[in-house]
């Protein structure tokens, strides 16, 4: 991919971002040379990704070089979000076809690691000690979880397309984290034994409840990640 493509990718994925926060709310007028200097690249890659955006129905243009974001935002969003959320079911579909024994052993000391930084954050929680750098470190285990889940399914065009449809990019799902988890330390817990459930479902080959136990999770963790004020 150029540099050019790369770059029009990132204003897409960062603009398509803002709008499902609200950053961007319905109405907003946003000009290429205004949103090239938001985000400081060039005009080109930034023209780009507005036509792309325009595609997906969540802007309208009003001018050669300017446009609305459109006011049916959240149905747009409601279809990228379900795209994404079938995506991950089919990943983990596919990765109880195909995992390997190394592969399973490796999540599930991936999960490990991520039941001794829980306790470690409710023990320095508890002790009103700061727990940022460790629920980072939580947040980085459980990325490394879900990318080893995709690599589990041996198709890396199903995952390409997925890193492609995602509501948010990750470091947006970070701060977006990270800011819930402020407001309410018990924030996503109540999915955490899920990774257990599909790591189980992954090893017994059963490819229909690990997509169930995936679409369930994703479906939940979207829903309050755009619920984040």
């Amino acid at each position: 991919m150029t540099t050019a493509g790369t770059l029009a990718d990132q204003a897409y994925r960062q603009v398509r971002t803002a709008i499902a926060t609200g950053e961007l709310p319905p109405g907003e007028k946003v000009t290429e040379r205004g949103m090239a200097e938001r985000l400081a690249i060039s005009p080109t890659p930034v023209r780009e990704a507005l036509r792309r955006l325009e595609l997906d129905g969540l802007i309208e243009r009003i001018g050669p070089r300017t446009v609305l974001v459109a006011a049916i935002r959240d149905a747009a969003i409601d279809d990228l979000a379900e795209v994404e959320v079938g995506l991950r079911g089919l990943v983990a579909r596919f990765a109880a076809r195909h995992a390997t024994a190394d592969q399973l052993d490796a999540l599930d000391a991936i999960l490990d690691r991520a039941d001794d930084l829980l306790i470690l954050l409710k023990e320095r929680g508890a002790q009103g000690r700061p727990v940022e750098r460790h629920l980072t470190e939580l947040f980085d285990t459980m990325q490394q979880f879900n990318d080893t889940v995709s690599a589990c399914a041996h198709n890396p065009v199903l995952v390409r397309m997925l890193e492609q449809c995602r509501v948010f990019s990750r470091p947006e799902r970070r701060e977006l984290l990270l800011r819930r988890v402020a407001e309410d330390d018990t924030f996503g817990l109540e999915r955490y034994t899920s990774h257990r459930a599909l790591v189980r479902a992954l090893r017994a080959g059963d490819s229909a409840t690990a997509e169930r136990i995936a679409i369930e999770d994703s479906q939940g963790g979207l829903a309050a990640l755009r619920e984040a004020p």
